[in-house]
């Protein structure tokens, strides 16, 4: 007999390894997987591409539009899951240092969480989802049955970062990507809305000194427990 299908809600420090459990959690139990950091990355990547934002500005009046405008899909592309922003494949393009920095500043703005709540709302109605975000257990589902809370050394996301920014060809140094990290963290646990917390209800995970197998084995037994099989 099928089992009954369950949201999945994996919130996070930045850099803490969240979207790949999440991607793996997913792929392993055959779940649609949502990242809502992408979301906001489009949406970040279209405000600068339109001027709408700048490294110091941000033109609000213009917002309600762009984000009436901006169609965010994901799709398979050679194994991997790409995001669409209007028909484009920006994948690489908002993996940047620059665009994630940029993602962080928009989506501190309540009209921007507004409109990606609600988007993200609607991909969980059928449930059978893996999301993950800052704000995924706490706003966006609150009654997800499996809410996990992901956490690691500022020392070592930092290293995550760095490695992850190199293999795509930047060159930041170690003392950039720290700054960026702490700045985003304020950003995000001080936001007034949506602010990164953790959910009462949801599992506590530092993988500092976890490898992804490891991860995926403790998130696997503890969806076993909730869906069951």
């Amino acid at each position: 007999m099928e089992r009954n299908k369950i949201i999945v809600a994996i919130d996070g420090y930045s850099s803490s390894g969240k979207s790949t459990m999440a991607k793996r959690l997913a792929g392993d139990v055959g779940y649609v997987y949502v990242d809502t950091g992408a979301m906001y990355r489009a949406i970040a990547l279209q405000c600068m591409r339109s001027g709408v934002m700048t490294d110091t500005t941000i033109d609000e009046t213009k917002l309600p539009v762009l984000l009436q405008t901006c169609n965010i899909t994901f799709q398979r592309v050679a194994g991997a899951q790409h995001t669409i922003l209007n028909g484009e494949d920006i994948e690489s393009q908002i993996r940047t240092l620059s665009v994630g920095n940029a993602a962080s500043r928009i989506s501190a703005l309540p009209i921007v969480r507004e409109a990606m709540v609600k988007a993200q709302q609607r991909m969980g109605e059928s449930k059978g989802i893996v999301m993950d975000g800052r704000d995924i257990g706490t706003v966006v589902f609150p009654q997800a049955e499996m809410k996990v809370f992901v956490t690691a050394s500022p020392d070592i996301r930092a290293q995550r970062r760095l490695l992850e920014l190199q293999a795509k060809g930047e060159q930041p140094n170690l003392e950039e990507v720290v700054a960026d990290l702490a700045d985003r963290d304020y950003r995000d646990t001080h936001r007034s809305v949506g602010p990164l917390r953790r959910h009462p209800d949801a599992l506590y995970l530092d993988n500092s000194y976890l490898t992804p197998e490891e991860q995926l084995i403790l998130l696997r037994l503890y969806f076993k427990s909730i869906a069951g099989e």
